[in-house]
């Protein structure tokens, strides 16, 4: 039987079985649904409320994309412990606070046990434990460790058993777990030391007895050391004790404190700003590329603390309010890993702004296509407008010059390879066997779907991807006009993006139904039917017509598309409409920042504030910080917003999204080299103030209540 044409769901037919191919990004609740992370950089553990993580987990110390812990258990006497309190200090630090059920020789609650862990030049834990019992009692402390050394692929999915080729170099005086792992020539190691010696080693446990009189204390610090590699940034250092309580140095909280300073009336919306500053500070990687240090965020928790295209692009492009670090950042790193050649494993193509990085073992001996992968339709337009905008905020002629060739290639791209057969739009579908089916930001199997449930087929525009190409032309215009001084350049590609606002006018417009842009064009050039939430891409590109915008502001404010906590994916009449569904009727913070971002553009400053209330309201209620998607159940019905099952938390764009939102009120647009506001701030927030806002080599000040406010530079 002839294989059938290829769709997202099945992108290469009689290769990949349908369903097989793409992120895969299923959590399973084995860690429960108070999980905790300790984060920096990429490196993060992830554990249950107790610090434990019992094996077969999602849970683990995972470093580079390798997994060095998969089981790490504490018991006593035989029976692990009960949660009294766990908290998160600082996203590198966290705090459990334990005691014991009934046990055989421990009445219950006879012990207090306290977990200390911080990830910095390694991974700490001191465990602490006091007796309340008013006699002496025998306590038999066990940690039970494993180490699979999966790949973070597998550990999302399903992990394969490296049992035969992990070496263990156990010291026999209890000092040290040593777990060795070589194949392939890829090699891992996890080595678990402790300060205090254990008695005996039993198998992949440590094992200390003692005895505690009434009111005595016992403690034990043990320690992983971690190896350096791609992103790892200048970690804290210091007694486990002086971290915790913020004693000992920090060179991230340092870098979080030079950013712009947020003050407001309410005390919600600076406290969710705070919380996005310090989020990115602990989700920067820290890259070293051709001799020169530079900073970018890295995409999020648990899955995706890598370099991203399209995910770091935004988030930088979000946080220039905060400063243009991350934005140059992005730009050179990704310069410097641009496609240079034609490879169908891993999508690349000259010009190609790369998809995502990894380093794990599947990636380095050649299993997965991730070093790097390409499988993306968008960030290389995404590229040119933040090299654009980061020259709006900054007046930074040279490194504009610097990136000139890039800048180039990446035109190139787009209108040679991004448009795959000369029709104008830029298509996509992957030729890799491991390739993503969606290659736009909806990049589930069936994130682009018509509104009767049927699959597209591929190759497919959507439609977001053709507003970011005719933003992309007309910023990149702008640059040749000044720094790169080529007019004639500059003068082509105006003539392109008006042919392309045209042509897309024409065949993504459809009239039925209130009328509303499609979410793409299929194989053969239908229109794909669905409303979503891209129809607000679309306002933040400015290639909306001024009076087709009251028609897509009706259909993103309707019923079935803005839920009251943000506008979703996909409407309520599509028939894959699902609350829980990825992209197919959830809420994403960065999807709506751009969307809140294109209605102020448009004039719609009503709209763009009731949905940044919307969004603020819901950070409010989930400690301050907003998580990578919610569901999309009516705001009405459920009172409180409800995180999707398996979102990031922190995710580097929606993190980023309050200060887009901030933006956004405050109407801040840098203007021919000078910062200009034309405030609109909700009654409900008051008076909104900034200091240390980096733009143009120079720091400004402002405040805005209302439609009122000023901006100026800074004394001294």
């Amino acid at each position: 039987m002839a294989a059938g044409r290829p769709t997202p769901a099945n992108p290469m037919p009689g290769v990949v079985t349908a369903g097989e191919s793409g992120d895969q990004r299923a959590m399973p609740p084995e860690l429960g649904p108070n999980s905790m992370a300790v984060l920096r950089g990429p490196t993060f553990m992830y554990s249950d409320p107790l610090g434990d993580v019992p094996p077969g987990s999602i849970g683990g110390l995972v470093h580079l994309d390798t997994r060095l812990i998969s089981g790490w258990v504490l018991s006593v006497n035989g029976g692990r412990l009960l949660e009294l309190a766990s908290d998160t200090l600082d996203h590198y630090s966290a705090q459990y606070v334990l005691t014991n059920p009934d046990l055989p020789g421990l009445p219950v609650n006879s012990l207090g046990v306290r977990r200390l862990r911080y990830v910095g030049d390694g991974f700490h834990e001191r465990i602490t434990m006091i007796s309340f019992s008013p006699e002496a009692v025998r306590v038999e402390l066990r940690l039970a460790v494993e180490a699979d050394f999966a790949d973070l692929f597998e550990v999302k999915s399903g992990v394969r058993d490296r049992s035969a080729h992990i070496v263990r170099r156990h010291a026999a005086d209890g000092s040290e777990l040593c777990f060795c792992y070589e194949r392939e020539g890829f090699t891992a190691q996890t080595r678990v030391c402790a300060q205090t010696r254990a008695d005996r080693v039993e198998g992949d446990e440590l094992v200390w007895t003692f005895a505690l009189q009434p009111q005595q204390e016992w403690e034990l610090d043990l320690h992983v050391p971690l190896p350096p590699g791609m992103g790892v940034v200048e970690p804290v250092r210091g007694d486990i004790a002086d971290v915790i309580h913020r004693r000992a140095e920090d060179p991230l909280r340092r870098w979080a404190e030079e950013r712009a300073v947020l003050r407001s009336d309410n005390d919600a919306l600076e406290r969710t700003v705070r919380q996005s500053r310090d989020d990115l500070a602990a989700l920067r990687l820290d890259l070293e590329v051709k001799g020169q240090r530079i900073m970018l965020p890295g995409a999020g928790l648990p899955w995706f603390l890598t370099v991203f295209g399209r995910d770091t692009l935004i988030t930088a492009y979000q946080t220039l309010i905060a400063g243009p670090t991350l934005a140059r950042g992005a730009l050179l790193a990704l310069a410097r890993l641009q496609g240079e050649t034609c490879d169908d494993f891993t999508d690349e193509e000259p010009g190609k702004i790369m998809h995502e990085v990894r380093g794990g073992e599947l990636t380095r001996t050649g299993q997965k296509p991730y070093g790097p992968n390409y499988g993306t339709a968008d960030a290389t337009q995404l590229w040119l407008i933040l090299l654009s905008e980061y020259w709006r905020w900054t007046r930074d002629d040279e490194t504009v010059q610097l990136l000139r060739e890039q800048a180039l290639a990446a035109l190139h791209w787009i209108d040679h390879y991004g448009d795959r057969d000369g029709d104008g739009y830029v298509e996509y579908a992957t030729r890799s066997p491991e390739g993503l089916g969606n290659q736009c930001w909806r990049d589930s199997p069936d994130g682009v779907c018509f509104a009767d449930g049927t699959i597209p087929e591929l190759p497919i525009a959507t439609s977001d991807l053709q507003g970011y190409v005719y933003d992309a032309k007309l910023r990149l215009a702008e640059l040749a006009d000044g720094p790169l001084a080529d007019p004639e350049l500059a003068q082509r590609l105006r003539s392109d993006a008006a042919q392309l606002y045209e042509r897309f006018n024409r065949d993504f417009w459809l009239e039925e139904r209130g009328g509303f842009y499609a979410v793409g064009l299929d194989a053969d050039k239908n229109p794909i039917d669905s409303k979503t939430s891209n129809m607000g891409h679309l306002l933040w590109s400015g290639i909306v017509p001024r009076e087709r915008a009251d028609a897509v502001v009706r259909q993103l404010m309707s019923d079935g598309m803005f839920s009251g906590w943000g506008i979703r994916t996909l409407s309520r009449e599509a028939r894959l409409y699902n609350a829980l569904g990825y992209h197919l009727g959830t809420v994403w913070p960065h999807d709506n920042s751009l969307a809140v971002l294109g209605l102020a553009r448009y004039g719609y400053r009503a709209e763009a504030n009731q949905i940044s209330l919307a969004l603020l309201a819901a950070a409010e209620q989930l400690g301050h910080r907003l998580p990578e998607a919610l569901a999309g159940f009516p705001r009405s019905r459920v009172i409180r917003p409800v995180a999707y099952p398996t979102a990031c938390s922190p995710q580097a764009w929606a993190t980023g999204t309050p200060l887009a939102l901030v933006r956004a009120m405050l109407g801040l647009e840098p203007v021919d080299g000078k910062l200009q506001i034309d405030p609109d701030i909700p009654a409900e927030l008051g008076r909104i103030s900034a200091e240390r806002v980096r733009a143009f080599g120079h720091c400004w000040e402002l405040e805005a209540v209302g439609n009122t406010g000023y901006i100026r530079l800074s004394p001294g």
